[in-house]
């Protein structure tokens, strides 16, 4: 949710950052209808007054022994003057809400305009893997050493789904733990959220109501808003842990990080290299997310962006990190850094986490505040969330960087402990 203070104040600049993103907002009506809502409760508070000083003199009155039924009938119809305008005033203040609600986060000063064309690499990093034998793809691989079960997955759920099987499935859990241990180390509280959430979550993290059909919906109330979904990421729950709460300012930052499977509806055709476990409708992911004082947001973005990126060089991944324009990153998002993984057989850079700053767009939509400790005063907190990762392209870039010409896989040696000591995985006979 937008400030509308600042749009009243910044009106033309607010408008030329959303066009970064390709938004076209029309504040003369939002503000029209500021307008008309403040009119509205001016009239009703001037009619208040008005009311409390007649009531004040019927006493009097009475004991002078006036009649005071003219009075009583006035008093009645400023009471219906008063109601006329308290409901025109919550219509004027309807209409701004949905119309904010409708906008995306205004993207910071430093974004460049427009989309993908116009991210920037920021930094490589890794040595990027050489073969002396021609490499297979992750999806033969991983068919090969017996760990991905596509048509099994395929058979039980449709395009999109795939199977674990036997050390697919215990590096799939190495990987997630690693990432855990990770987390804990660094003082972020672990939370395993609810999967089903309600409306209010999705409106709060900024998702709905737009992208309101990209999730799996639970119930059948023609009302969306009285009906649950299946999260499509932690962030949506861990956002809004604190929604209508005031925080004291001595907690901030709050850290946490959650692992949930994701699910998506992943609308649209798939591409040739997106086949395997590239994109898929469910995947499994840890998710940061910090709760932030607005003096010290900066520091938290970087914070996440090397800690995703910490978990990367751990892994011995050669991966870089990117810059999004103002209009490849997320409605609700501020600004955001791609942590892209090299997938060889594909000759291009995957995402594998997204570290972005809400800034107080978020806290806004559901009411998270935090208290200042020496004037007592309330501000919104800024939120920022990040990948810590999403296991479903780490794991076919594990997959093809490690490959041997034989057809086995090294498992990264951070992971080995957590596969009992195992050091490769090797192909069925």
């Amino acid at each position: 949710m937008l400030d509308l203070k600042r749009i009243r104040e910044e009106k033309d600049r607010v408008a030329e950052l959303l066009a970064r993103k390709g938004c076209t907002a029309d504040f003369d009506a939002i503000l029209k209808d500021d307008e008309e809502r403040r009119a509205f409760i001016a009239q009703a508070e001037k009619l208040k007054a008005e009311r409390n000083r007649v009531s004040a003199e019927i006493p009097a009155l009475k004991k002078a022994g006036k009649p005071v039924d003219g009075i009583f009938a006035e008093m009645r119809e400023i009471g219906e003057k008063i109601a006329r305008a308290d409901e025109g005033a919550k219509a004027a203040e309807q209409k701004v809400f949905e119309a904010l609600a409708a906008l995306p986060n205004i993207p910071d000063e430093d974004l460049a305009a427009g989309g993908k064309e116009n991210n920037a690499v920021t930094e490589v990093r890794g040595k990027k893997p050489e073969f002396a034998f021609s490499p297979k793809n992750h999806v033969d691989l991983c068919t090969g050493l017996g760990i991905i079960d596509y048509t099994r997955g395929a058979k039980l759920s449709g395009g999109g789904f795939w199977l674990y099987r036997g050390d697919g499935a215990r590096l799939e859990w190495a990987l997630l733990n690693f990432f855990i241990s990770e987390h804990v180390k660094d003082g972020y509280e672990f939370i395993l959220p609810p999967h089903q959430l309600g409306y209010n979550c999705g409106f709060g993290a900024g998702q709905f109501p737009k992208f309101s059909d990209e999730v799996y919906w639970l119930d059948c109330d023609e009302d969306r808003k009285k009906n649950r979904f299946m999260l499509p990421t932690a962030e949506t729950a861990l956002v809004n842990m604190y929604a209508g709460e005031i925080i004291e300012e001595s907690k901030l930052p709050m850290k946490f990080f959650a692992y949930t499977p994701c699910y998506r509806k992943e609308a649209g055709s798939y591409r040739a290299e997106e086949r395997g476990m590239i994109r898929g409708h469910q995947f499994n992911k840890v998710e940061m997310v910090q709760y932030a004082h607005p003096e010290h947001s900066k520091e938290a973005f970087s914070e996440l962006v090397a800690k995703a990126a910490s978990l990367m060089e751990k892994l011995g991944l050669h991966f870089r990190i990117s810059k999004l324009a103002a209009g490849d990153c997320s409605a609700s998002m501020a600004r955001t850094y791609d942590i892209e993984v090299w997938i060889p057989s594909m000759g291009i850079y995957k995402e594998v986490s997204s570290v972005s700053n809400a800034n107080d767009y978020q806290a806004r939509r559901n009411n998270t505040r935090y208290r200042d400790s020496s004037t007592g005063k309330t501000a919104f907190v800024h939120t920022l969330n990040g990948s810590g990762l999403a296991t479903s392209r780490v794991f076919p870039a594990i997959i093809e960087q490690y490959q041997n010409e034989d057809g086995s896989v090294n498992i990264p040696p951070v992971l080995q402990p957590f596969m009992g000591g195992q050091e490769v995985l090797k192909p069925r006979r």
